[in-house]
């Protein structure tokens, strides 16, 4: 990117947005963060911004335009601002924080030009900041009792996506505190609400696990659970700016199987060059108590378009947990130096980790296994032990499953077993 005023201010709202995220430096960002981040920026926005499109916001790939409006939009909207408009006008490129005149040596005043205004204006903004802050001291704060708020929600459908969700609160104890709604378990994804009013409405795109959270100021004050299911097997396509695509059940399922072939994309309009599109299959319900220290997965699956920039035929994996997350990466057998492999607080890069039993051929069918016991676990792909980790965190109940694809994508002979217990998808 270059100095022109507009690129300037992109790198400030991108810069805001790493401070909001909290994550470390960007440089050292995986493609499990830019993934993390689109979700947040969908939940927060409704938008969708795909993982392509921010790394080459971030410099991660090569990006030859300007972003468009929609995307600016959205990424002002996440850092906190109505718009790209306001963000601009709130981030003047000469923004500067002006000391206060007390701590100007007399020298520099000065050098300034001696003139009575500077002297005018350092004891103004002195009278100005005293003002502030007697008037913020005789403000209200809020009450640090939770049992003085209310946060519940309602769900307009039982079952399946887009779904809205109507969240009831009553805050009116915040005082003039900021009160804040957030739909997951990630603080990062909040949204400010008026603390006199008692209703907000959401629309959640994806299925999935969440909590809900009411956040007066800096403190949680409430928080509840939040299931979003799929209502079986769900196929989707992520779109830049847009709601998803969502296919029609007796497109995709066949038997045991779900599958989005070439034939299917071509029908919606959907090319696999230049870009690919991101495919989704999803199911998540509830599956009782089964936790990720003590399970086993199995699924087959495969992903034979390799034209193009699809070469590597990346997939994902994902078990959805109660506040965790299992992020199985697999791809074709030359591009295993790039993958990174996350279960529930731990990650696992291929540049300080053999992980290259993760490549495979994706034209043919390809079975995973995942054995978990004790927080011990082991990957398998095509009966072979891929790689086993021990993870430290505490166990989180599954409520589901993710598959993520670059242009087409199959998956069949998906259960989970716990004991005697067989549980088919």
């Amino acid at each position: 990117m270059n100095n022109n005023p507009e690129i300037v201010h992109i790198k400030k709202c991108l810069a805001c947005i790493e401070n909001k995220l909290n994550r470390g430096a960007s440089s050292e960002w995986t493609s499990y963060d830019f993934e993390k981040l689109s979700d947040d920026i969908q939940s927060v926005t409704g938008v969708i911004l795909s993982v392509t499109t921010l790394k080459r916001l971030w410099g991660r790939l090569k990006y030859g335009s300007t972003p468009t409006t929609t995307t600016l939009n959205t990424l002002a909207r996440f850092a906190g601002y109505s718009d790209w408009r306001e963000f601009k006008h709130e981030m003047p490129l000469d923004h500067l924080p002006i000391p206060a005149a007390e701590n100007l040596p007399l020298t520099v005043i000065k050098k300034a030009g001696g003139k009575w205004q500077y002297w005018f204006f350092g004891f103004s903004i002195l009278l100005i900041t005293s003002y502030a802050m007697f008037f913020l001291s005789t403000k209200t704060k809020a009450s640090a009792e939770h049992s003085f708020y209310k946060f519940s929600s309602n769900k307009i459908k039982t079952t399946g996506v887009p779904n809205s969700v109507i969240f009831n609160y009553d805050a009116v104890a915040a005082g003039t505190d900021t009160v804040f709604i957030t739909q997951s378990w990630d603080i990062t994804r909040k949204i400010a609400v008026p603390a006199q009013q008692h209703t907000y409405s959401a629309i959640y795109y994806n299925p999935g696990y969440y909590r809900a959270k009411l956040i007066v100021g800096q403190q949680i004050v409430k928080e509840h659970d939040l299931m979003i299911s799929s209502d079986g097997w769900l196929a989707m396509v992520h779109k830049d700016g847009t709601v998803p695509l969502y296919f029609k059940k007796n497109e995709v399922l066949k038997n045991n199987k779900i599958e989005v072939n070439e034939a299917l994309l071509s029908k919606y309009n959907l090319p696999l060059q230049p870009s690919l599109p991101a495919l989704r299959f999803y199911n998540v319900k509830d599956i009782g108590d089964i936790k990720n220290d003590n399970f086993i997965l199995e699924t087959t699956l495969k992903s034979d378009f390799h034209q193009g920039n699809a070469a590597c035929q990346r997939v994902e994996v994902l078990i959805l947990c109660k506040d965790e997350t299992i992020i199985i990466p697999l791809c074709s057998k030359g591009c295993v130096g790039d993958l990174s492999l996350y279960v529930a607080g731990t990650t696992v890069e291929s540049k300080n980790a053999d992980l290259s039993k993760f490549g495979c051929n994706l034209d043919q069918w390809v079975r995973l296994r995942v054995e978990s016991k004790n927080r011990h676990m082991r990957f398998f792909i095509n009966g072979e032990e891929a790689y086993s980790l021990h993870f430290s965190s505490k166990p989180a109940v599954i409520v589901g499953l993710q598959y993520r694809f670059n242009g087409t994508g199959a998956v069949k002979d998906t259960r989970f077993i716990k004991d005697e217990r067989i549980i088919n998808f």
